[in-house]
């Protein structure tokens, strides 16, 4: 059956839709020989010859989930043009190609989920689904009552409103304190310009859960594969369920299991 290039792409983890429509448009895919152009170009990956820059490409592979507990000091990309430390670098035990799923600063460090499955990526950076995620965050300066409450209620960046689905101060002192905030804000550095925006610089960001998949007692640095229930639990969240609903429900799970 024929589909679009960026779904077959997507599909076979040679790329995001995003990218696999860059690629389009550079020249760097071929059906059948015949080098394709334009975004909308259909092919049946059954029948047809495939190619990536000259590569032939294969739509049958083993789909392969990884959680990685990514350092800080490492980019959160395949390769990196100033020679800095890659996530790749940690993946030398796997064969197979894998991409990060959505991104963690260069400072930053914890949960990052990688794979080879391009749809499995799409829908859980999906805006629409809202994926709950959860950070251990250290800033500088001991935060105040009426702070807390007010980003709580949301406060106001220069691309838009931020509103953490939920904020719990664990500790505090005249140099800095620790807290736990979960977002479904996708935006790029949005925890550390929040806290700037206050008064707060982030001292350190860590990673700690996305949705109800945990890092736990993962050793910086090592990675290990996640559970089919775990990737199930995943694409449940990222369907068509009501995204609001579900983010309740993983909060509260979260929180619930911290008073424990």
């Amino acid at each position: 059956m024929e589909e679009r290039l960026q779904k077959i792409l997507s599909q076979a983890g040679v790329s995001s839709r995003r990218a696999a429509e860059k690629m389009i448009a550079e020249g760097r895919i071929s059906v059948n020989r015949a080098v394709a152009t334009e975004p909308g170009t259909k092919a049946d990956p059954e029948k047809d010859e495939i190619r990536v820059d000259g590569r032939l490409i294969s739509c049958e592979r083993e789909r392969i989930y990884l959680l990685l507990h990514k350092p800080r000091g490492v980019v959160t990309t395949l390769s990196d043009p100033q020679g800095r430390p890659v996530v790749a670098d940690l993946l030398s035990g796997v064969t197979e190609r894998v991409f990060p799923v959505g991104r963690l600063d260069y400072d930053s460090e914890g949960l990052l989920i990688l794979t080879n499955d391009g749809e499995f990526s799409q829908r859980l950076q999906h805006p629409r689904y809202r994926i709950p995620k959860t950070y251990r965050v250290k800033v500088e300066g001991r935060l105040l009552k009426g702070e807390l409450q007010a980003l709580g209620k949301g406060i106001d960046l220069a691309d838009g409103r931020f509103s953490p689905a939920g904020v719990l101060l664990e500790k505090t002192n005249r140099g800095s304190s620790w807290l736990r905030i979960t977002i479904t804000d996708g935006r790029n550095r949005v925890i550390r310009r929040a806290f700037e925006s206050i008064g707060h610089p982030v001292v350190r960001l860590v990673r700690v859960a996305v949705a109800d998949i945990a890092l736990g007692s993962l050793r910086e640095g090592t990675l290990r594969l996640l559970t089919p229930k775990e990737v199930d639990r995943l694409l449940v969240l990222a369907s068509n369920r009501k995204p609001e609903k579900n983010c309740l429900d993983i909060h509260l799970k979260i929180n619930n299991s911290r008073r424990k």
